[in-house]
């Protein structure tokens, strides 16, 4: 999961800080971890939903779900910025919260009319993905930055916060696709709706704590309420029937942009490589810059690119591995069965069992610990250890034949391990390396970068071999599992190898150990 906060670039003075956690960190871990809980629910049992309800090619529904996820990525950067400009931090978390509730409630009419309307039903699907998408968009950027601002600058327990913080995310992202997963993931496709609808409740309960308790238990170190409505903003910006009449158009424009980009023509790739290039124009164009500053943020741009081939393997899980799940792992325990769906709480739980541990390891290592560079070509070296240890679970299996659950379960196990190694990693390099004067810019392209990354795994996923039909991708045939889990071997693998070679010149264009 790629919603890991790095902190470690602040610089601790041990006489700033406290014991002990002021009480709106815990407002924050139960307002992210139900919103959590609600957008990982919801991803849980999409793709099943898109082919067993509303009957959409595996193609088609991967290409679908690429575009979906890939738009999370982008509507942040809007969010965020009217945030910091015009709404503040707390009502654009409540205004979110509020759009992604609708979402998931328009998802659930949606499944409760699929089967008497297509026309209506796919009018309610593609409008609740996309208030999800514009909601999120508010919502996410706006509550982490809130983490940090609970505590004096330099305060050491910030990591701890963040930390803290970060098992909210996990907690939610273990327990949407379970509970998600048992009520609507049955194997009849009527129930996917209860899904829908236990998400979208799921979204009012995060709305409502952080409306409860912000005011009273969020706020500063001198006690002032956090989050609030910048001073300058205009009147009219404030104003209920502007933001109503502006928020549905945003919701509109999202709604337009993921129907079009997976019905007409697929420009979202080509969205996102042009404002990449347009930021490395900006940013290397910039004669305030001087040559140190430059090869930083090179080094940035070199490992949001194979930071791609990492997350477009990785958000594999909530697609094909999806499919993979429901169709060829053998799922009766006997006594139950288990959903398919349930498969992608494996990596929150892995998280929090392992994180500590990886945390551990790096401080134990001391002097010999890896520079970032190495520890991220570590992750896609597990990643690509994840997929050749399931390629080789299907390898000379019957068609028809389903296999143990052990398969998926140790490759989300060394996924998870990548991911440790590689995300919250790469996003301290970029706070890090950024020049002040352009931070917020190059966490853009870390953000594009992940937009980029699912906007692939949708593209990938969609070559999934089922049925018996072959698939291609540059050249490279894929005619059962085996071929195509070894794809994401080669991939990764490749481009593990390729971080390792250049990690040492990466380092050296750094200017700095870490």
């Amino acid at each position: 999961m790629p919603e890991i906060k790095a902190s470690d670039e602040i610089r601790v003075d041990p006489s700033t800080s406290a014991k002990g956690h002021p009480k709106g960190l815990y407002v924050l871990f139960a307002t992210e971890m139900w919103e959590r809980f609600n957008y990982y629910g919801m991803r849980a049992i999409l793709v099943l939903f898109m082919t067993k309800a509303l009957l959409f090619s595996d193609a088609f529904a991967s290409n679908l779900y690429g575009s979906y996820t890939g738009l999370v990525y982008l509507t942040p950067l809007i969010g965020g910025y009217i945030a910091d400009r015009y709404w503040g931090n707390k009502r654009s978390i409540i205004v979110g919260g509020l759009l992604m509730a609708i979402g998931e409630f328009l998802l659930f009419f949606c499944g409760s009319v699929y089967a008497s309307s297509s026309s209506l039903s796919t009018i309610l699907f593609f409008s609740g993905l996309g208030f999800m998408i514009a909601g999120n968009g508010f919502f996410k950027p706006n509550i982490s930055s809130l983490v940090g601002q609970l505590y004096p600058k330099g305060d050491r327990r910030i990591d701890a916060a963040y930390t803290i913080f970060y098992m909210g995310i996990n907690v939610g992202g273990a327990l949407g696709p379970f509970i998600c997963g048992i009520f609507g993931d049955t194997g009849n496709p009527a129930d996917f709706k209860w899904a829908f609808l236990i998400a979208g409740i799921g979204m009012l309960i995060s709305v409502l704590v952080q409306k409860l308790y912000q005011d009273k238990y969020v706020r500063s170190p001198n006690g002032e309420p956090l989050g609030d409505t910048p001073a300058s903003t205009p009147k009219q910006w404030l104003n209920p029937l502007f933001m109503i009449i502006g928020l549905m158009v945003f919701a509109g424009v999202a709604i337009g942009v993921l129907y079009v980009d997976s019905n007409i023509f697929s420009f979202l790739s080509y969205l996102l490589l042009g404002a990449v290039l347009f930021i490395a124009f900006v940013l290397f164009s910039d004669k305030s810059l001087n040559k140190q500053e430059k090869q930083r943020i090179g080094v940035i741009f070199i490992v949001a690119f194979f930071v791609i081939f990492f997350w477009s393997a990785f958000e594999q899980a909530g697609a094909s591995l999806t499919f993979f799940a429901d169709r060829q792992t053998q799922r009766d325990l006997g006594w139950a069965v288990v959903p398919a769906s349930l498969f992608q709480s494996l990596n929150s739980i892995f998280v929090i069992i392992f994180a500590p541990v990886f945390a551990w390891l790096w401080l134990k290592m001391g002097k010999r610990e890896p520079s970032a560079p190495t520890k991220m070509a570590l992750g896609l070296f597990l990643l690509a250890l994840g997929y050749l240890w399931i390629a080789f679970g299907v390898k000379d299996v019957a068609p028809g034949v389903k296999v143990s659950m052990i398969w998926l379960t140790g490759m989300y196990a060394l996924h998870t391990w990548g991911e440790l190694s590689l995300s919250p990693i790469g996003l301290s390099l970029v706070n890090k390396l950024a020049p002040l004067k352009f931070a917020s810019l190059l966490m853009a392209v870390w953000f594009l970068a992940n937009a980029a990354a699912n906007k692939l795994a949708g593209v990938l996923s969609a070559l999934y071999p089922s049925g018996g039909k072959t698939t291609s991708f540059l050249g490279y045939h894929m005619n059962n599992m085996y071929d195509f889990f070894m794809l994401f071997v080669f991939m990764a693998g490749i481009a593990s190898i390729i971080l390792f070679v250049i990690s040492k010149q990466l380092k050296k264009m750094m200017h700095t150990e870490i």
